[in-house]
């Protein structure tokens, strides 16, 4: 049949954008139903490559699963619609919820709330964790990369970068030696010089405010452009894969944020559409309004927005017309491959510090990582953890209806004790 036109993708990428609840998997299970199912737009065998590529890149894959699909269908325009229209939504619900909760966080009944939400979170990441292992960890040697890089993180504080890095050439390396398969002929055969303006054209826009920033003198806006520019790279795994790296930074680095602050900050970047990498936009929100009131966390909520995004668009615009190409390849898969089961070390890494600093009020750094003063042990914390994996893993709540009753589990605990 004959493809969309703008207007048509614009309608259903807006659904998209406002149904994205769940996570990638839902997400991307949305998308299927839309794109290839519902409006037999792209075919099942592009649906599926593409996917592959989005999960070669740093950044969210759905969202760049959404561009690419656009891209494909109304190029350019159609990509930018895709994209945007995926983002966007959640994009102004966290607006709304970062303003809202800098403003009344500190109050003791909000803090009730987020008592229960924080319980959720280390379940919600515990999910993840399971979810990606029951995918990723085939053979001994995905088991292997996957405790190795909980090791390097938790014990050596190896940075993430490093970890992903020394996983993916791993996994080219030991990826058996095959012949290539043969590629199919591209969607929109490339060229170079077409290549180069792209990468120019979204290489400038990426790199523009955060200059202006830097000319301005605007140090903590420099800062933050620079820091979540710099995590737009090393994205690999999705936004629990990352979020360990960036809570020490944010924490312990720059001081932006305290670690509950980011624990709610995930908690409540779960209960918007859109991709769960909108978390650095709540940061960057809060870590504004802290260093300089509601305008300040406007400019800084907006710059992180731009910087965490706009590479996927780079990514996206550059690369696909060579998908095909690059999917031919098996050491990319290998890489690939090695990489997923890195990342489950990576968010396993993430649910023990996010466990330990939910039960323990006290928890220091130590050479041979977190260690929490077991006399700081929260009964009632554990208890809300309890009801969290009844809500989650048991009963198997929708995320929405859990964290809420969570929410109201932990006011009651305050109001009890």
């Amino acid at each position: 049949m004959d493809g969309p036109d703008l207007w048509q993708l614009f309608r259903v990428f807006g659904r998209i954008g406002v149904l994205s609840f769940g996570g990638p998997a839902a997400q991307i299970s949305l998308m299927h139903t839309e794109l290839v199912d519902r409006h037999g737009w792209l075919e099942e065998r592009q649906f599926l490559g593409a996917l592959s590529f989005c999960m070669l890149l740093p950044g969210p894959e759905a969202m760049q699963l959404a561009t690419y699909a656009g891209w494909r269908l109304r190029g350019v325009p159609g990509g930018l619609i895709a994209g945007l229209l995926f983002v966007l939504p959640g994009a102004a619900v966290i607006l709304a919820l970062a303003l809202g909760y800098a403003a009344f966080g500190q109050v003791p009944l909000v803090q009730a709330l987020f008592a229960g939400i924080q319980a959720a979170v280390v379940v919600i990441v515990l999910q993840a964790l399971l979810r990606l292992a029951a995918k990723a960890l085939e053979g001994w040697d995905a088991w292997a990369l996957a405790l190795g890089a909980f090791a390097a993180m938790f014990v050596f504080s190896v940075p993430f970068p490093a970890v992903i890095a020394v996983a993916a050439f791993w996994g080219a390396l030991a990826r058996p030696r095959e012949q290539d398969a043969a590629a199919p002929a591209p969607h929109r055969a490339p060229h170079w010089r077409g290549t180069a303006t792209t990468v120019a054209t979204w290489g400038a826009l990426w790199a523009v405010p955060v200059l202006v920033a830097w000319a301005a003198d605007a140090e903590f806006l420099t800062g933050v452009a620079v820091f979540f520019s710099k995590l737009a790279v090393v994205t690999f795994g999705g936004a629990y894969a990352v979020l360990a790296y960036m809570t020490q930074a944010v924490v312990e680095t720059h001081g932006w944020l305290t670690t509950p602050q980011m624990i709610d900050a995930l908690g409540l970047a779960e209960t918007t559409p859109g991709p769960l990498i909108l978390v650095t936009q709540f940061v960057g929100h809060l870590a504004g309004y802290q260093a300089g009131g509601p305008g300040l966390a406007l400019a800084a909520g907006a710059l992180t927005l731009w910087v965490t995004f706009t590479p996927c668009f780079l990514w996206i615009f550059a690369g696909a017309p060579y998908i095909e190409t690059l999917l031919a390849r098996p050491r990319l898969k290998g890489a690939l491959a090695a990489i997923s089961a890195a990342v489950v070390g990576v968010i396993l890494n993430l649910s023990v510090w996010f466990a330990l600093h939910v039960l323990f009020g006290r928890v220091r750094d130590t050479a041979f990582g977190a260690i929490p003063d077991w006399s700081s042990f929260s009964p009632q914390a554990a208890g809300l953890t309890a009801l969290a994996m009844a809500l989650l893993l048991g009963l198997r709540l929708p995320l929405l209806a859990a964290l809420g009753l969570m929410a109201l589990a932990g006011a009651a605990v305050q109001a009890l004790v």
